[in-house]
């Protein structure tokens, strides 16, 4: 999986993504990325805060995550890659999963790794390109960081809907628009 996320992010930056996400009206590579992002952290979002606290234990097999597990894994990895991109000292990807389980906490340590990624969002292609990062997989711009992260924020919203489909319930990328 981890060769094809940026492949994915390739597709989707040259308009293999819906074609709502009006990519091509984008100014920009980092742009385009940002609406993607925006897209699924806003899917994620709803569905942490439309999957009820007694589900937040949920686990499809003993060998993955709880739901609530997830939805803090995206928070931690979002807040870290974001916080790479910024030039400011990273936290541990698995922090928030570490020390956060109550939905309400994790609900509101999602929507803080969103606002602070928010600011990493809306640096220019030169300012993400010319900034390096440490990353797990070595020195990469600031630009590779986010779209990694928007792959990773993707992939786990894919976890998402089959948590949220076992629960019986409809994920917010399947809800009636309104």
């Amino acid at each position: 999986m981890m060769r094809s996320i940026p492949l994915l992010c390739l597709a989707a930056l040259l308009g293999a993504a819906p074609s709502h996400l009006a990519l091509a009206s984008s100014p920009s590579v980092l742009a385009a990325d940002r609406e993607i992002w925006t897209l699924m952290i806003g899917y994620v979002t709803k569905a942490a805060e439309q999957v009820p606290d007694s589900s937040y234990s949920y686990r499809p097999v003993p060998t993955v995550r709880t739901f609530g597990e997830l939805v803090a894994h995206i928070a931690g990895s979002q807040d870290m890659f974001c916080a790479q991109a910024l030039g400011e000292n990273a936290p541990a990807s698995d922090e928030i999963e570490r020390t956060i389980t109550g939905k309400s906490e994790l609900v509101a340590a999602l929507k803080a790794s969103t606002e602070h990624c928010k600011k990493a969002y809306a640096l220019s292609d030169a300012d993400a390109m010319k900034r390096t990062v440490k990353t797990f997989a070595g020195e990469r711009s600031a630009l590779w960081a986010l779209m990694y992260s928007t792959a990773h924020t993707s992939e786990h919203y894919g976890n998402i809907i089959t948590y949220m489909r076992a629960l019986g319930m409809v994920p917010p990328s399947s809800q009636p628009m309104r």
